[in-house]
């Protein structure tokens, strides 16, 4: 069967975070740098799809093509570091550290910044034929979801940012999910089919992304779009990006850890071997 049942894709996972806490910076930066870039290219992609059609589940059903092609090729994006190396340090015997983790975090979203940083130029260029035209109806389009969702948030004062916070945390649980998604089968089609639907989920639902912000608000504001860098730090980056943490970590990590850790697994199979008393 292609199906991996947790007890046994849990231990994957912390497998794999140990070797994602322990590679080099060079190797967590291309990575990384890889997953920002291509996540940017699908958030573009699934905006143009939703302005094209006028029907945004469309984008939403097409957007987490990126996600998996970047998990395919082994590539890295900070919601999903925010899993695996945590569940790798909770695990405790894979030599990984608090300093590792955080290590990991820093060197992760420098990596899909500049990743998603680039293509956000790339896609502005296009969008105004070398900045020598006005934005592209998708141009357009981009420059408001960049006003929206942050002077609207900011419009809201503190319930703004519960707001933007929370919606961070949802789309964590869900992105962090289709992260675990990549373990639970050990065919292709298998991985795709559980990386696809929370992912669908999360971007239909208009949760909040780290990444795949890095891309959309850069390019608003090379496109024109009405609110600061100050906006997008304080108004949207940095309380999702604490957000997604949580969620990923609260969600995801710790009751997968609590029911399936190899410890766990281990004493279930001492517990199932003791003999039966009246």
């Amino acid at each position: 069967m292609s199906y991996i049942p947790p007890s046994e894709f849990v231990s994957h996972a912390i497998t794999a975070g140990e070797k994602k806490a322990k590679s080099s910076a060079k190797d967590v930066l291309l990575r990384s740098f890889m997953a920002g870039a291509i996540l940017a290219v699908a958030a573009v992609f699934a905006v143009t799809i939703s302005t094209q059609t006028g029907v945004p589940i469309v984008g939403a059903i097409l957007f987490p093509v990126g996600f998996c092609m970047l998990y395919l090729m082994g590539y890295d994006l900070v919601t999903g570091i925010f899993v695996l190396l945590p569940l790798a340090y909770l695990s405790g015997d894979k030599g990984v550290s608090i300093s590792d983790v955080v290590r990991g975090i820093v060197l992760a979203f420098v990596g899909n910044f500049v990743g998603a940083f680039s293509v956000a130029i790339m896609t502005a260029t296009v969008f105004t034929n070398g900045f020598t035209t006005p934005p592209s109806i998708v141009g357009e389009t981009l420059a408001e979801i960049g006003k929206s969702r942050t002077v609207g948030y900011k419009e809201n004062g503190m319930g703004g940012m519960v707001t933007i916070f929370l919606r961070g945390v949802f789309c964590n649980w869900m992105v962090s999910l289709g992260v675990i998604g990549a373990f639970v089968s050990t065919s292709v089609a298998g991985k795709v089919i559980a990386m696809w639907m929370p992912i669908m989920l999360f971007f239909a639902m208009t949760f909040e992304h780290s990444v795949v912000n890095m891309y959309l608000f850069p390019t608003a504001l090379l496109l024109g779009g009405d609110f600061s860098v100050l906006d997008y730090l304080i108004w949207n980056e940095i309380p999702v990006l604490i957000g997604n943490f949580f969620g990923g970590l609260i969600f995801t990590a710790l009751p997968l850890f609590v029911l399936y850790s190899p410890s766990k697994k281990k004493m279930s199979k001492e517990e199932s071997e003791m003999p039966l008393t009246i």
